[in-house]
């Protein structure tokens, strides 16, 4: 199968989504010698290009992409081809409004703006397919051709009554029957009991709350519906270029996709990604997103979009501090990425989007966003024969589902404080700040090549999820849980006893009694530390070999952490000084080490086969440690024992 390496060939593929539609033609030819100043060797042509393809319904405006396509190839970028399908032409919505998506409400989602399609939409696919298999058959073969995008961010909802039907034929064939169905959703509850397939809605505006068993599974069903306009796209072009490695963007840790099965339906897993360049924490958002994306794609992965700049969708839209963009982006390289690309080339001068930042920025050629970039292009031209294709390897996996976040969110929780995704960052930094590299995994994955796993939080849990988990511990695998882990079965019911009996009998726990959330800002005191977030009344079992206590208030002397042999559960979120120290003394004792010790603080350190990275993510100037001789492969300096990094600097050393 095509891999990112057929279209790498050795490079870090560097450049960015070029809309020349946008402008004159003559502008073109500037774009192009800006672009080999810049290093740029890719671009991405056509996602927002189905107006221009298709004027009027049929019509068919390639010539202006022909053009492109070759003007592309004699200047040495290659092209990543994008289907349009992302954002259909006005004609399409107002001839064909089956093609417009409904949201929970009944409100139509008008063209206008972009990704106003219904993925159920009989006629939507229809028209995606046409122009996809033109677009496929024309240049299918061209030389400039390295990619193929399929549509862009998916992300749309549906629901209306095309979806509906959708709906119930995926219900169908999930469940088989009635009976099964009203079995898994609960409907005994508040009557909800369905005697025909026909009566069964997308969770549309209702008085209270939604069942939620009828939720989880619309939200299973989007994933899968989206799922299928990919690759009823994918098999159309990779049909005409079986060669051509295919790819679609996730937006970063995005709700709406189960992105463990996406990726394994793609033969480029790539990510957009946009940290807040005022977040003290973008750094280690970024590293998160980076090292998710790698595990999904299992080795190298793309970095599709990010920003030269500032974006235009926030609040406030601040700009990157000089040398921001450089350490971000080696920092994804860092991480595995053999691709660093941007949305995008040229900033856009109308539209929605003029004021986010392109690698040609407002101020042009000579404006410090595009020297920035010229000099990015030939650091990554240097550090790519010694960089790219190489693996990133990691001791620690953190565990994360989406049908487990999907269910953990429903209406009807206990605290909407325990935010999955937050709760999944604050374990993430814990072992960030402690310099430790780590990989994502599926509860269902093999974890055998693991030193230390780690559960932030997995509401929601598969029996085959616990009988790996089990496996992993009963084979002398170190498993930290953090709470409401293991509370729900895969139809979004209830355990006995609140949590798994087998989880229970492995952490030491003789009875869950009782869960107790915590206000914002409220704080739990245990011994040594502060627990946030959650707090929970447990019994512990005779078994277990260690606990840490709360101290004071309703739970005062029972358990806040649990270890039983190497199996440890965390019944709260401790502050991050703590449960750093917690994941550090675990996986030391697991006998896992830091990439690098005595790291200053805001210093990263990740090793990307023989070679290390050392990224400052301070505004001032760091000295570190690093015994021995290297080679530093941006400057081709020699370092002996130590190196200085500046603000926002860089090393990348070769032993």
């Amino acid at each position: 199968m095509p891999q990112l390496a057929h279209a790498t060939r050795g490079r870090i593929l560097f450049g960015g989504d070029y809309n020349p539609e946008q402008w004159p033609e003559e502008t073109w030819y500037e774009d192009v010698r800006l672009m080999k100043e810049a290093g740029v060797n890719s671009v991405t042509l056509g996602v927002f290009s189905w107006a221009k393809l298709e004027p009027e319904p049929g019509a068919r405006e390639f010539g202006w992409l022909d053009r492109l396509m070759d003007l592309m190839h004699e200047h040495g970028v290659g092209v990543v081809l994008a289907t349009p399908t992302s954002s259909p032409p006005p004609w399409l919505g107002r001839l064909h409004p089956d093609t417009l998506p409904r949201d929970a409400d009944g409100r139509v989602e008008w063209w206008g703006g972009r990704q106003h399609f219904s993925h159920s939409s009989a006629t939507y696919r229809r028209r995606a397919a046409a122009i996809t298999e033109d677009l496929a058959a024309r240049y299918g073969t061209h030389p400039a051709l390295t990619m193929w995008h399929i549509n862009n961010e998916y992300c749309t909802y549906d629901y209306g009554d095309e979806a509906a039907a959708a709906f119930r034929r995926w219900l169908r064939a999930r469940y088989g029957t009635l009976d099964a169905l009203n079995t898994a959703w609960g409907t005994a509850f508040w009557s909800q009991g369905y005697d025909t397939w026909d009566g069964i809605l997308p969770p549309r505006h209702a008085h209270y709350l939604n069942n939620p068993g009828q939720v989880l599974d619309f939200r299973r069903f989007t994933s899968d519906m989206l799922l299928e306009c990919y690759t009823a796209e994918r098999d159309i072009v990779r049909r005409h270029s079986p060669h051509i490695p295919v790819t679609t963007n996730f937006m970063p840790l995005f709700f709406g996709q189960d992105a463990w099965r996406w990726a394994g339906e793609e033969d480029v897993v790539s990510v957009d990604l946009y940290p807040d360049p005022r977040d003290p924490l973008g750094a280690q958002h970024g590293a998160l997103v980076q090292d998710l994306t790698r595990s999904q794609a299992a080795g190298p992965w793309m970095l599709m979009e990010q920003a030269a700049g500032p974006v235009n969708w926030r609040g406030v839209n601040h700009p990157k501090p000089k040398g921001l963009n450089r350490l971000w982006s080696l920092q994804a390289v860092a991480r595995g990425a053999d691709a660093v690309c941007y949305f995008q080339w040229r900033q856009s001068r109308q539209g929605a989007e003029k004021f986010h930042s392109g690698m040609v920025s407002h101020a042009g050629e000579h404006g410090r966003t595009f020297q920035e970039v010229k000099r990015l292009g030939a650091e990554l031209a240097r550090i790519a024969p010694r960089v790219s294709g190489r693996p990133v390897t990691a001791d620690v996996a953190i565990l994360h589902d989406w049908h487990a976040w999907w269910a953990a969110v429903q209406d009807g929780r206990l605290s909407t404080e325990a935010d999955p995704p937050a709760v999944l960052h604050a374990w993430h930094r814990a072992l960030w700040e402690s310099h430790l590299t780590t990989d994502f995994a599926h509860p269902e994955h093999d974890l055998s090549a693991y030193g230390c796993v780690v559960v932030p939080q997995l509401y929601l849990l598969t029996d085959a999820a616990i009988d790996n988990l089990l496996a992993y511990a009963n084979d002398g695998g170190t498993l930290v849980c953090g709470f409401l882990t293991g509370v729900a079965d895969q139809d979004d019911r209830v355990r006995p006893g609140g949590m798994d009996a087998r989880l229970r009998e492995l952490f030491g726990i003789r009875t869950l009694h009782e869960w107790w959330p915590l206000d914002a800002g409220e704080r739990v005191a245990c011994e040594g530390f502060w627990g946030t977030l959650w707090s929970e009344e447990i019994e512990a079992a005779g078994t277990v070999a260690e606990t840490i206590n709360y101290q004071g208030g309703e739970l005062d002397g029972l358990p806040a952490v649990l270890r039983r042999g190497r199996a440890w559960y965390v019944s709260t979120l401790p502050e991050p000084e703590a449960l750093r120290a917690l994941l550090a003394r675990i996986t030391g004792e697991a006998g896992i080490r830091p990439v690098l010790d005595g790291l200053p603080e805001g210093v990263e350190a990740v090793r990307r086969g023989a070679v290390l990275f050392l990224l400052n993510h301070g505004r001032e100037p760091v000295t570190v440690e690093v015994p021995g001789t290297h080679r530093d492969l941006l400057t081709g300096a020699t370092v002996v024992d130590r190196t200085t990094l500046g603000r926002y600097g860089t090393a990348v050393l070769e032993p």
